[in-house]
């Protein structure tokens, strides 16, 4: 299985505990392959140097480099036509679909919104450790 993580999945699986850390788990422990863009890339960066600006003791690097290192970075043009209401949100969907996935794992209302857009499932991290990881926990 192929999944994106929209940001707010990640830096959440990173800090607390619940759904989103049970998703980065089971990517750890090599139970779905996570597909990113480097606008994705660039846009967790970007969240984690905000965070360590205002946590002077929080480095995701360690973990930022995981993510290049064993994601499955994909070049993924820009959707032909605004998708969501958010257009920051549309590059999520642009991966999705230049890396043959299906699903997107996020907490976006804008995102959660167009679920179904070209066949991409959108769901709730809770939503995907049930559907997808609740018997494997």
């Amino acid at each position: 299985m192929r999944l994106v993580l929209d940001t707010n999945v990640f830096i959440s699986g990173v800090f607390f505990s619940g759904p989103p850390y049970q998703v980065l788990e089971a990517w750890r422990d090599g139970r779905f392959e996570l597909v990113i863009s480097d606008e994705i890339l660039t846009e967790y960066r970007r969240v984690s140097d905000t965070l360590a600006a205002q946590f002077p003791g929080v480095d995701l690097a360690p973990i930022l480099d995981l993510v290049a290192r064993e994601a499955d970075l994909i070049q993924a043009p820009n959707l032909s036509e605004q998708v969501c209401v958010d257009p920051d949100d549309d590059k999520f969907l642009a991966c999705a679909l230049a890396g043959n996935t299906g699903i997107i794992v996020s907490g976006d209302r804008h995102l959660l919104q167009v679920k179904g857009y070209r066949g991409i499932e959108v769901c709730r991290p809770r939503e995907f450790v049930d559907l997808y990881l609740k018997d494997n926990l």
